[in-house]
């Protein structure tokens, strides 16, 4: 595989592509099974990357970037975990289907950006603190391959959030 050898931000950078290119798929696709498909594939991908940068990404970069960055980093991806969770519950014939991929989509947008800022994002701060990237990039790709298969085996769990508690409607 080609990406074998990317260090930490390389990586978590080509899963942001290619989670844009499936929300991208999503918004083209015509038909429930299709559209199905590419959202859970979302949400797999959307899973394993949260799960390895809250393991170990965001662990490694406390006290090395921003505080306030990295609680907002928490937070928006346990807002995320709660639309995945809908989205995976969930069936395109659902009234508020396509609406929770688009607005899950737009929570990522976001949130790729405020990592991937080009002087104050949460990857330059990154960098710049002087992280080993490439040690970094190992740790993610073996927990990544970890998870994409005991999801593929057992399919996704029910996502944990670290900043949100059950709330009573």
């Amino acid at each position: 595989m080609a990406d074998s050898k990317q260090d930490a931000i390389a990586l978590l950078k080509a899963d942001h592509r290619t989670v844009e290119d499936l929300f991208e798929q999503f918004e083209k696709a015509s038909g429930d099974g299709k559209k199905q498909k590419l959202a859970l594939q979302i949400c797999l991908e959307l899973t394993v990357h949260a799960q390895i940068e809250e393991e170990i990404f965001y662990p490694a970069c406390e006290g090395k970037v921003e505080d306030d960055l990295l609680k907002e980093a928490y937070v928006e991806h346990d807002g995320a975990k709660v639309l995945i969770a809908e989205i995976e519950a969930g069936a395109p014939s659902d009234e508020f289907y396509d609406a929770k991929v688009k607005v899950l989509s737009e929570q990522i947008e976001h949130h790729v950006e405020e990592e991937e800022k080009r002087m104050e994002g949460m990857f330059a701060q990154a960098r710049k603190a002087g992280l080993d990237m490439d040690a970094l990039g190992d740790q993610l790709r073996v927990r990544k391959e970890e998870l994409i298969a005991q999801y593929k085996a057992g399919g996704l769990t029910k996502p944990e959030t670290t900043t949100l508690t059950e709330v009573q409607v």
